[in-house]
């Protein structure tokens, strides 16, 4: 598959092959769903709790009488039936983590790719080197290529003035070649690749 090549100015420089067994894959969504979920449960904290009976303070004396009183019979104030007692099969500290597969996840991030090619919101530029790292200068260039929501992929290394310049712009990530996700892709409306990403991407997923 051959796509134009463009620079920060909006003007083709060139063209690009690439590879359709990365970027020309049927779009799978629910391998993109797998590996979202997959993303998303590791970043959960996990960290909810309620009690348990034994951890309630309050004394441990049966209340009244087993039998007798008419009443049901009980062994203790902080049983869940009663007011500040314990919550029964409560959330509990845990890891929200799950497995997947390496074959998945790749090939749910091949798919992310292709899915973005095929709906047209695939932009390779030739470079994103800027001499400026002026916040205003980059949202005025995104605003004449028309990009509002946009993950941006360099190479091994972001060029730190672009990296700058762009990270406090709303909508607008920027990240190595060796941090794309399958999440990361999706959330956002364009995905932009310099030339390096490309053969980085290629390197790695074929």
């Amino acid at each position: 598959m051959k796509v134009p090549v463009k620079n920060l100015a909006n003007e083709a420089v060139g063209e690009i092959e690439l590879d359709d067994t990365v970027f020309g894959l049927a779009v799978r969504e629910d391998l993109i769903h797998r590996a979202v979920n997959w993303q998303l449960a590791k970043r959960r904290s996990g960290n909810h709790k309620t009690k348990g009976i034994s951890e309630i303070s309050g004394t441990t004396k049966k209340p009244y009488n087993q039998k007798g009183t008419g009443r049901a019979r009980q062994g203790s104030l902080r049983s869940p039936q009663f007011r500040g007692g314990a919550r029964i099969f409560g959330p509990v500290v845990r890891s929200h983590e799950h497995d997947l597969t390496k074959k998945v996840r790749k090939l749910a991030l091949k798919t992310a790719l292709s899915a973005k090619a095929a709906a047209g919101q695939l932009v390779i530029l030739d470079t994103i080197e800027t001499a400026s790292h002026k916040t205003k200068a980059m949202a005025a260039t995104f605003k004449t290529m028309g990009f509002e929501s946009l993950l941006v992929i360099d190479g091994a290394t972001v060029n730190e003035n672009f990296a700058r310049a762009a990270r406090n712009i709303p909508l607008v990530d920027v990240l190595p070649s060796q941090g794309a996700n399958v999440y990361d892709i999706i959330r956002r409306n364009i995905l932009v690749l310099t030339k390096s990403a490309v053969s980085d991407l290629e390197a790695r997923l074929k």
